[in-house]
């Protein structure tokens, strides 16, 4: 099939792949501008792009895409080149813009959407963080027809799996992504026999998308839950303890049954430092400070002044 593909990280990446190797014709890619990354903030290609470039896939790279709007001369141009590709279909995967009614239209066969969630569960921006956050047991990827709402478009492919206990928001991303790329080229060779479903109404919950200013760790929350932001929030923003006017990452940690004033130092393990939380306590077992590699909290933390009693803010 003629095909146009929009996304932008690795996540996406890997379903472009997917549909090269299952043999379409992929007349061009859309992505993200190229951002600074990186020690040395140079401006670095997205994932999709390089893949593009490799394959020799032509790649435009609009900073917007709503027409008399702040970037209106790239969607002006952007336009112009997506009817030149004139595609059958567009590929929606991470992409990071809003896609307007125009870029919706433009596609005789419409656009199709790979969404790492259940829908109609976690809708929105970052849902693979949220599920682990949240303490969902499963999730998956649904394949969808996109429409003018944000994730509310019909599905035609919905595929479920359940999280392992020790899920990181990087491991969930490698797993919904192989995923993802596998159901794409499904839906696409079963195109004209797969039935649209209309999402339900009930279960809805939108998925904001992750703040650095979500990173410090509130030791009043329940130890479950700040576990389950740990995990959530590797490898980004990464969660953060302040000691002594150090931001510490914690990575690793496992739940216990202390207590004692939320953020206080209860105990000294073998593992790392329990420290006591509003319900129940956690022993942290990988951190990070400042500059440094991250490792394990016993050998991490062991040089800084945390000592059984004391506070950890």
């Amino acid at each position: 099939m003629r095909l146009v593909f929009a996304g932008t990280p690795a996540f996406a990446e890997a379903a472009l792949q997917a549909l090269l190797t299952a043999g379409h014709e992929l007349v061009g890619v859309m992505t993200q501008p190229d951002r600074p990354a990186g020690r040395g903030m140079k401006l670095q290609a997205s994932p999709v792009k390089q893949a593009a470039l490799a394959a020799g896939v032509p790649v435009i790279q609009p900073q917007g895409l709503r027409l008399g709007g702040k970037f209106d001369a790239d969607a002006q141009a952007a336009r112009a080149q997506l009817q030149a590709w004139a595609p059958e279909l567009m590929v929606v995967a991470a992409y990071g813009l809003i896609l307007p009614q125009w870029v919706l239209d433009l596609p005789p066969r419409g656009c199709l959407n790979i969404h790492g969630s259940l829908l109609p569960r976690w809708r929105g921006a970052a849902p693979i963080q949220r599920c682990i956050e949240a303490g969902d047991l499963e999730t998956g990827n649904t394949i969808m027809q996109m429409d003018a709402g944000l994730d509310t478009g019909a599905m035609l492919l919905r595929e479920a799996f359940p999280l392992a206990p020790d899920e990181t928001s990087a491991s969930l991303f490698e797993r919904l992504a192989e995923q993802g790329a596998r159901l794409i080229v499904e839906a696409l060779a079963d195109l004209d026999r797969l039935v649209p479903v209309p999402q339900p109404a009930e279960g809805v919950t939108y998925a904001a998308k992750i703040d650095k200013a979500e990173a410090a760790i509130d030791w009043r929350q329940p130890a479950a839950a700040i576990e389950r932001r740990l995990r959530a929030f590797d490898p980004f923003p990464g969660a953060v303890a302040s000691l002594g006017g150090e931001a510490v990452k914690l990575w690793r940690a496992r739940v216990a049954q202390g207590g004692g004033s939320p953020g206080a130092v209860l105990a000294w393990h073998a593992d790392g430092p329990e420290v006591a939380c509003g319900e129940g306590s956690l022993v942290v077992t990988e951190a990070q400070r400042p500059g440094a590699k991250r490792g394990p909290a016993s050998t991490v933390l062991k040089p800084l002044p945390l000592h059984v009693g004391q506070a950890w803010a």
